[in-house]
């Protein structure tokens, strides 16, 4: 079966886990995957159905609206903003994914592993923060 496009196929779109599957993934693979393989589905996806990677400028200007769209929801689910109308409260989450999208085409596009970057990143802030809140944990100030 070929990745149709969902926006092509209401009957795929309605239901994620069957346009995982119409990709090629199993069940269960898409809850179980590496930030690796998000690289390589998003890789996929962009010269298989997207055709071609936008410029990395441009997947800039793209990252930024989507996290635009992430602040909008916090703003209105835990800030002081009301939703409007037509708005998804619900959507945080196929943000975040959006969000995890354009970074994998960005580190795609610029020959960045995330699954090694996010490993030393962790044992960065590891050694730097190991001690950092040890007044808080013991409840002295």
């Amino acid at each position: 079966m070929n990745c149709d496009n969902p926006m092509d196929n209401p009957s795929l779109a309605t239901h994620a886990e069957d346009v995982g599957m119409a990709c090629g993934m199993s069940h269960g693979e898409a809850s179980d995957v590496t930030l690796r393989d998000v690289q390589r589905q998003v890789d996929s996806w962009i010269t298989g159905i997207g055709v071609r990677y936008f410029s990395p400028l441009t997947n800039m200007a793209v990252l930024t609206e989507e996290v635009g769209e992430v602040a909008r929801i916090m703003a209105r689910r835990y800030g002081d903003q009301s939703f409007k109308s037509g708005e998804n409260p619900d959507a945080l989450a196929d943000e975040l994914a959006d969000v995890l999208w354009v970074v994998s085409a960005i580190a795609n596009q610029t020959g960045v592993d995330l699954t090694d970057a996010f490993a030393r990143n962790i044992a960065k802030k590891t050694a730097r923060d190991l001690h950092r809140h040890d007044h808080l944990r013991t409840g002295h100030n």
